[in-house]
């Protein structure tokens, strides 16, 4: 659907509300032009929800996403990009990263020259390089042939790649040059992502000490907890300079590890993702990962060859439909995992995450039983509520 401008103030009240100071019954959120402004009481609204069991929260943020809706973000064009990303805009994700798979440095390059460009537009909030410094014990869905060593030159060339739009980058900190690549990328203001790796509880510690400072989609490619060898686990969920990466999905992570995960970081150091694929949001069927040959079946995306689990077709309004209908996760603290904390991590918190004015008039309206019905993206409608 084709978004609506907004050419005068809109008003929409009645609706349960989620704001940074808790969960207003009946409030009121109004938007002039991009921006949520002060609320003036006595205004009429312009979209009455009273009655209808409607919720409104922030715009979801995802700062790690592959595609959606039949097209990749590393395709090459701008318009599969552009159709990704507004498959997800759909879903109510206004702020999205584009996740790339494991290629060569060249071919990563050469994506990083267009994501930046939709970037730079206003698209798409930045680049997140997934591979190829990868741990090949733990590689999941990217080609082992592809994986090096994070070398930091190699990595320095690929953030300059993305001309000032790298936001994040995940590397197995125990492969030769991994600690030194950290290092680099938080001097730089890139984030460090400990993932697809196979590295012992000390070496974790130490790349965190290093700065690295998220955990990519924790649990899934990487060593199981264990008591005698707890690992990575242990190390990114016990320290809090660490925000962990939940896909929440019910594939990826049983319910009660999910519960575990949040109750071990607790509510500010939890990011929900999707790791989508190019099936979320399209259905079932035959799909190019990378280099990778991925069937999706029942929704469950994995690779033909091997058959290990290959991303996720899943959307960030399911993930907060699980998260407050299955979970026992709180409005708030679904809210803080899809929206607060992720855009927290981008350095974008004075401008999208929370309903306060100034901040883009991102948001979405959620009916009674959770599920979407309306997405508004800068003040536009993305997706109207009848």
């Amino acid at each position: 659907m084709a978004p609506v401008s907004t050419t005068q103030r809109t008003v929409l009240a009645g609706a349960r509300v989620v704001l940074p100071s808790g969960v207003v019954e009946g409030g009121r959120i109004t938007v002039e032009g991009t921006a949520i402004v002060a609320d003036e009481p006595a205004e009429r609204a312009t979209h009455d929800m009273a009655g209808r069991g409607y919720t409104i929260v922030p715009g979801f943020v995802d700062i790690h996403n592959h595609g959606g809706g039949g097209a990749s973000f590393t395709s090459g064009t701008a318009e599969e990009v552009l159709t990704a990303v507004r498959t997800h805009r759909e879903h109510g994700t206004t702020t999205v990263v584009a996740s790339t798979v494991t290629e060569s440095p060249a071919a990563l390059a050469r994506q990083a020259g267009l994501l930046s460009e939709l970037a730079e537009q206003g698209d798409l909030a930045g680049i997140h390089y997934e591979g190829p410094f990868i741990s090949p014990c733990r590689k999941g869905a990217h080609d082992e042939g592809l994986l090096r060593h994070p070398d930091p030159a190699e990595v320095l060339e690929l953030v300059k790649a993305a001309r000032g739009q790298a936001r994040m980058l995940t590397l197995a900190a125990e492969l030769p040059g991994g600690i030194e690549s950290v290092r680099l990328l938080a001097g730089l203001g890139v984030i460090a992502a400990i993932g697809h790796t196979d590295a012992t509880y000390e070496q974790t510690r130490e790349a965190i000490d290093a700065g690295a400072t998220v955990a990519t989609h924790l649990f899934n490619a990487m060593p199981p907890l264990q008591h005698r060898q707890p690992g990575p686990i242990a190390a990114l969920l016990e320290d809090e300079r660490v925000t962990v990466e939940l896909i929440n999905d019910g594939t990826h992570l049983h319910p009660a590890v999910l519960q575990l995960a949040c109750r071990g970081a607790g509510p500010d150091r939890i990011a929900f993702i999707t790791d989508a694929m190019d099936a979320a949001g399209f259905g079932d069927g035959m799909y190019d990962l990378g280099p990778m040959k991925v069937e999706v079946r029942e929704g469950v995306a994995r690779l033909v060859e091997g058959g290990s689990i290959a991303g996720s077709t899943l959307t960030l309004d399911t993930a907060f439909k699980r998260a407050v209908t299955l979970d026992g996760i709180s409005l708030a603290d679904a809210v803080r995992a899809v929206s607060a904390t992720p855009a927290r991590l981008l350095g974008m918190a004075d401008r999208i995450g929370s309903l306060e004015p100034g901040k883009d008039a991102d948001l979405v309206v959620l009916d009674a039983a959770f599920d979407l019905v309306g997405v508004m993206r800068k003040g536009e409608w993305v997706v109207r509520p009848a």
